[in-house]
């Protein structure tokens, strides 16, 4: 590949008197960075989030209940951050994406690489956790893999409504849960209104995920992230669960996929008409911060 060149570059660390050689490998194309980035940020976060649901399912409740899964998809969006927020922004979120492209702050040709990283890296950590847990699932639920009923376990990969929730309630509740992202990443990251701690954003943005887990989750498992919920639910159709995960729920699968980045536009768009765009101008804090108004959404 013409974009990737290998090279060793002379790190010289003074310590003790002896000079230290670092080999490095180094991405000529900004695009090869990263999706790379992105792809890696996704996998962690959908492997160790996964992960989380995959253990209180199985576990039946020994190890651990829904708060489990909060704070586990929370604290895994947390670490994806860490892994490629410098890079990519870790998005980990089609719906992110989409809405920083709406507005700007991502060009659109990056768009189709976000999604298709996106949807890799879930689909890849997909079958990683089902490989981890494949004697666990199968202990569960004898061998059965269903979507609904008593011993369901499709639920570890993708999101499913409750019984009661129709689908514009649940399309309301998809829009509704995306928003609240959206706003509060856009809040976070202002950097004319109250910014995370420059090295603290992975653990704040984790932190709002468990809150709209806790908040928000109840309804049908709050998705808020197309590339997050279709991804696993094709890797669930596959490996044996079936046509079923794509029938139940009249027909769910398409709710997290289209609501998510109405969602996630409504949201940002609020938060710059009542808040972003009423920032005094010309204020002596322009010129601090002007290079620099919406980490960690954007590494441009």
């Amino acid at each position: 590949m013409k974009d990737l060149v290998q090279s060793v570059e002379l790190g010289v660390a003074q310590r003790s008197g002896v000079e230290k050689k670092r080999p490095t490998i180094l991405l000529r194309s900004e695009l090869s960075r990263v999706g790379l980035a992105e792809f890696l940020s996704t996998y962690v976060m959908m492997a160790l989030g996964l992960g989380s649901v995959a253990q209180v399912v199985t576990g039946q409740g020994v190890y651990g209940q829904y708060l489990s899964i909060n704070l586990g998809f929370g604290l895994a969006v947390a670490m994806g951050v860490q892994v490629g927020g410098n890079v990519s922004g870790a998005h980990m979120n089609g719906a992110v994406s989409f809405t920083m492209c709406v507005f700007g702050r991502l060009p659109w040709k990056k768009l189709p690489l976000y999604i298709f990283v996106q949807l890799f890296g879930s689909f890849l950590a997909a079958a990683t956790i089902y490989a981890i847990y494949y004697e666990a699932i199968y202990d569960y639920c004898g061998g059965n893999l269903t979507v609904t009923g008593e011993r369901a376990t499709a639920g570890i990969f993708a999101t499913y409504p409750a019984p009661y929730l129709s689908l514009i309630g649940g399309f309301v509740d998809q829009v509704f849960g995306t928003a609240m992202l959206l706003l509060c990443l856009m809040a976070l990251s202002d950097q004319k209104n109250k910014p995370g701690t420059r090295g603290t954003e992975p653990i704040v943005v984790g932190l709002l995920v468990v809150l709209i887990g806790i908040s928000l989750g109840s309804n049908s498992g709050y998705a808020i992230n197309p590339t997050r919920d279709i991804a696993p639910r094709v890797f669930t159709a596959i490996a044996g669960w079936g046509s079923d995960v794509f029938r139940s729920g009249n027909g769910w699968w398409w709710v997290p996929l289209v609501a998510t980045p109405i969602g996630g536009v409504l949201g940002a768009g609020v938060y710059k008409v009542f808040v972003e765009m009423q920032h005094p101008r010309f204020s002596a804090q322009d010129f601090e911060t002007s290079e620099d108004e919406s980490l960690p959404l954007k590494k441009e």
